[in-house]
């Protein structure tokens, strides 16, 4: 029997799986559907760790195993890129976060495609992209203009949220105190870390 040798047979399917897009996700929509969502990593400049791909083999095994038993499946990897590492890493280097945060994401691509992951790469995202991004303040802004209605089971604009008399009749600040307390996302007042050089809250290691 034939020695295995990883670096040829690995390589010879993964760039089968690429030029066939084996993994790109179904579309047939007589076949039951399966999502599968990893933890985006951050794209650091040290590359994978061994705990990325210890719990994305184990997804990886759940989602092949859906397919091969019919699921259209829905496996996407992204990267979570925005915060305080790419921030501090620009300050040390004074290179600008976009820069390193491309390459630690190319990097860490290579790296995964290289372990042979079963992702749909033609839906991966990042969150520094505006066109991801757009999105999250896209719905904190509904949630911000949503209320709950218990009695319907469903959110609707705080602009219909009923106002109590007494309320009402303490005057336009008690109304929007009332309202903000309703609100799905909303204000609150709240201890800090405060940076009086940036003018900006600060998260807890930037304090240590």
């Amino acid at each position: 029997m034939a020695k295995y040798n990883p670096q040829e047979i690995e390589t010879k399917w993964q760039a089968y799986w690429e030029e066939h897009q084996t993994f790109k996700t179904g579309t047939d929509k007589s076949k039951p559907k399966y999502y599968c969502l990893d933890m985006f990593p951050y794209p650091s400049g040290a590359g994978l760790h061994v705990g990325h791909p210890e719990g994305y083999t184990a997804t990886d095994i759940i989602c092949r195993y859906k397919r091969s038993r019919g699921f259209n499946v829905l496996h996407p990897m992204g990267w979570d890129a925005f915060g305080l590492p790419a921030e501090q890493y620009a300050i040390q280097t004074g290179t600008h976060p976009a820069i390193t945060t491309k390459k630690n994401c190319d990097n860490f691509r290579r790296q995964i495609k290289r372990l042979g992951l079963s992702y749909d790469w033609n839906k991966e995202v990042n969150t520094t992209d505006p066109k991801y991004y757009k999105w999250t303040q896209w719905i904190f802004k509904r949630l911000y203009g949503t209320w709950f209605d218990e009695a319907q089971q469903k959110g609707r604009p705080i602009e219909e949220l009923p106002i109590p008399a007494d309320v009402e009749a303490k005057g336009k600040e008690e109304v929007r105190k009332y309202k903000d307390s309703k609100r799905l996302a909303y204000y609150a007042d709240a201890q800090v870390w405060w940076c009086k050089h940036c003018k900006i809250v600060c998260a807890n290691e930037e304090v240590l």
